[in-house]
């Protein structure tokens, strides 16, 4: 099987602090990986060194053999990251902002053109892609930047908190859409405090505190080794 991610001894320091101490990890083609931990333990931080945007001070992150520093620009061809607090251009309308983002990472007009009829259909929007975004409910706009995240057919889309802070009908429609895109050979890495949502969406879960990798398995695993049938309640041994 090919391996989408690779993570190997990476880590993230500040000064004294060290955010991401020695992760390893790998996250295979077409798989749906989600990264779990209390607030604070460095999963936005490797999110963010998966993504290119920060680099790390040891170990090693290559996406489809593409290493994450030496071949950032390879990376990005083959990634989309949609970070927790990510906004859209509010006066825009949906449609332009899906017309925009897809120029500037497509270029290619009719490839473009392609990932904007992707963007409409994930969206589910309808005929409100014509309004301004400010007039966008909080679940609207998280479905139009998803649309934006995934459109372009990434090999391996990044998602911190993909339905945070959204009502159960939102919730639920990001979910399906994630699922169905894995289900097309997608590749996921998530971050999300929601076990119910890591359950149901994750092949395989890493639950991370302090910077570590504390355990690396799927849910039904995590739950028989620990003897209960609540993830949250495994969550909650590994990291207290």
């Amino acid at each position: 099987m090919t391996i989408a991610l690779e993570i190997k001894d990476l880590a993230k320091k500040y000064k004294d602090f060290e955010a991401v101490a020695g992760l390893s990890f790998d996250v295979r083609e077409g798989e749906i990986f989600a990264l779990v931990g209390p607030n604070g333990v460095g999963k936005s931080t490797t999110l963010k060194m998966i993504a290119t945007l920060l680099t790390p001070t040891a170990g090693t992150a290559a996406v489809f053999g593409r290493d994450t520093v030496r071949d950032a620009h390879a990376v990005r061809e083959l990634i989309s990251y949609l970070p927790e607090e990510a906004g859209a251009y509010k006066n825009l309308t949906g449609r332009d902002y899906l017309d925009f983002m897809a120029m500037v990472f497509l270029k290619d007009k009719a490839r473009a053109a392609a990932a904007v009829a992707e963007g409409e259909r994930l969206s589910g929007l309808g005929a409100r892609l014509e309004d301004k975004i400010k007039t966008y409910s909080k679940g609207m706009a998280r479905k139009l930047l998803l649309a934006r995240a995934v459109m372009i057919r990434p090999r391996l889309a990044i998602l911190d908190e993909p339905t945070s802070g959204l009502d159960i009908v939102n919730g639920y429609e990001i979910r399906k859409t994630i699922k169905e895109l894995a289900a097309g050979g997608m590749t996921f890495l998530i971050s999300s405090h929601n076990m119910g949502e890591i359950e149901f969406l994750s092949d395989r879960i890493g639950v991370i505190n302090k910077g570590r990798l504390l355990a690396c398995d799927t849910a039904a695993a995590l739950k028989a080794k620990f003897s209960t049938e609540d993830l949250e309640e495994v969550f909650i041994k590994l990291t207290q």
